[in-house]
């Protein structure tokens, strides 16, 4: 299939400072979305427009991995693509970046510098830096992008938007150019955090075509009121004030959501960071595109030239043992998720000039990856959010790190954090949207439905031992009218009690309907305190479910409240 293009850019050895340097291609019209599956649900991203880093095929576009000599024209979308296109969205192009996703500053490209959205002067960051800037501009809702060694969150710090690197083999890596294909993630770009974990609950998924996807543990898109965050022993912001300040306020606001700072020992997770081109791991930046590299070497820009040059002159031993020391490092490092919850990390130490970058393109660009490369390496999950906006009207950013499989819990604790910056959308200027709720993750295995009536309903004091267990709401209804409804005494929180009473005695009462994973029901049910307990309840559409009732002999000196019809009712009654 051939599209209809409004721009196909041209090499330009030269930064022309131009916004059209974020696209090498762009279609005249949106590429449509595919038609759903039969019976799969086809528009949770109905009516949103999205763009891919161009080492993500498109069938029918050209795949660059921003080198002209390698590109070819893709047969078929990569499975991420197919999954996004069949939930609806629609494809506006591709998208600039750092030549072979090698490279965390954006300038990297014979397609021109992708420049910063807030000052032109300044990097966007990279490899993904086409994919941020538009998102930040405006331009698409969202976008993908990749991440080896930051190349998903770098650019989301330096533009103000959302950057999520998946766990890696979350999200398929089939129909994407490797850059180190066992650590390589799908990242996604977004003004929110509700739709980027939105996307990312639609582009995830096991693909037996992918030789690193996999299925996972997923923790429930919840984060707790009260949490413990690491902070690195490392405060490395290259004399950048602006910054270091900006790292001390977003500490501050953490303590204010409820967290506490735990300081933790940085070197093994830098020591990790410099695993990977300082040691033969760098062989594998060679192995993903050799056969392409060792023809047309010539053809491959500097700096980029130099490193996978570097990868081929390592020994299988090299490499052997270089994957021995990483093992090490990561049995280390792991030893801090005993003292947090998540770690805390500045997305990016500072702000640089694509002057300075070209000057000084290895030490300035390394610079960048101060706070990210060890991520992929040891298996975690990211998330970089939005933090501030500098005195000198640049933007800082933060990133939570937590254990594969935390993605949409990080969400949780992204999206309550960035809403707390009352920051604009991106460069657009735009206010922030209210919070929304997060999708949820798959939950394993079979679940079970159990009726709420009192604390445990949405909004209340005990909803969250439901969303801490990845619990997800159904429905609102009413039992059948053979209930009664008491506010019981001396509970804290407080607390009713629903009994069973005969025919043409009761009344129909509010309840909502959860469902919750089997293997985490029992820890919920343990913490039902007497004289409430589980038992089986009848509801208005003829149906029967597990849910609250109480027994029958603690309700002496308790008030019937059935008339109110709820607990909600009777609560916002007795708070008036």
């Amino acid at each position: 299939m051939v599209h209809a293009l409004s721009a196909v850019a041209q090499p330009r050895p030269e930064l022309d400072g131009l916004p059209a340097a974020a696209w090498i291609t762009r279609l005249d019209a949106p590429l449509p979305p595919l038609a759903a599956a039969p019976g799969a649900p086809g528009d949770a991203l109905a009516g949103l427009r999205f763009a891919v880093k161009d080492n993500i095929d498109v069938g029918g576009l050209p795949t660059t991995a921003g080198c002209p000599a390698f590109a070819y024209v893709a047969p078929e979308d990569a499975t991420v693509v197919q999954r996004l296109r069949a939930a609806g969205a629609a494809l506006q192009g591709k998208t600039n970046l750092d030549q072979f996703a090698c490279g965390l500053n954006g300038t990297r490209s014979p397609y021109g510098a992708v420049p910063n959205s807030f000052d032109a002067k300044l990097v966007s960051g990279g490899s993904s830096s086409g994919s941020a800037y538009v998102v930040a501009t405006g331009e698409v809702d969202f976008a993908l992008g990749t991440d080896t060694a930051g190349s998903g969150r770098v650019p989301a710090g330096l533009n103000n938007i959302v950057g999520i690197k998946p766990s890696r083999g979350l999200i398929s890596a089939r129909g994407l150019v490797p850059a180190a294909q066992s650590v390589d993630c799908v990242s996604i770009f977004a003004r929110t955090v509700a739709l980027a974990a939105r996307v990312l609950h639609e582009a995830m998924g096991p693909d037996p075509a992918d030789p690193y996807s996999r299925s996972l543990a997923m923790a429930p898109a919840h984060w707790p009121a009260r949490f413990r965050f690491g902070v690195p022993s490392l405060r490395e912001f290259f004399g950048d004030a602006q910054a270091q300040a900006a790292w001390d306020e977003a500490i501050a606001r953490l303590q204010g959501l409820g967290g506490t700072p735990v300081q933790i020992d940085y070197a093994p997770l830098a020591e990790a960071a410099a695993l990977l081109y300082e040691s033969a791991l760098v062989a594998e930046r060679h192995a993903a595109v050799g056969a392409f590299f060792d023809a047309h070497e010539a053809q491959v820009m500097e700096p980029v030239r130099g490193i996978l040059a570097q990868g081929r002159r390592h020994s299988a031993s090299e490499h052997a043992q270089a994957l021995t020391r990483l093992r090490m490092l990561g049995q280390r490092a792991a030893a801090m998720w005993a003292q947090i919850d998540v770690l805390a990390v500045p997305t990016a130490p500072t702000h640089c000039s694509i002057a300075d970058m070209r000057a000084d393109p290895v030490g300035r660009n390394s610079r960048m990856g101060v706070y990210t490369n060890f991520v992929n390496l040891l298996d975690y999950a990211a998330i970089a959010v939005p933090s501030s906006l500098r005195p000198d009207g640049l933007p800082f950013g933060i990133t939570f790190v937590g254990q594969a499989g935390s993605d949409f819990a990080l969400a949780a604790l992204g999206q309550r954090y960035h809403h707390a910056s009352g920051l604009p959308l991106g460069a657009t200027g735009q206010p922030l949207p209210a919070t929304e709720a997060l999708p949820q993750p798959p939950a394993d295995g079979d679940c079970v439905q159990v009726a709420v009536v009192g604390a445990h309903l949405s909004g209340m004091p005990l909803n969250s031992q439901l969303l801490e267990r990845g619990g997800r709401l159904l429905r609102s209804t009413r039992t059948t009218a053979d209930y009664r409804l008491h506010a019981l005494p001396g509970t804290t929180p407080p607390k009713p009690g629903l009994v069973r009473v005969a025919a043409g005695e009761g009344a129909a009462i509010e309840v909502e309907v959860w469902s919750l994973p089997v293997g985490r029901y029992g820890s919920f049910v343990a913490l039902i305190p007497a004289p409430l307990g589980i038992g089986t309840l009848s509801l208005a559409d003829g149906s029967a479910v597990q849910g609250f009732l109480c027994e029958a002999s603690a309700l002496a000196g308790a008030q019937d409240i059935s008339h109110h019809g709820g607990w909600r009712a009777y609560m916002a009654q007795r708070t008036a």
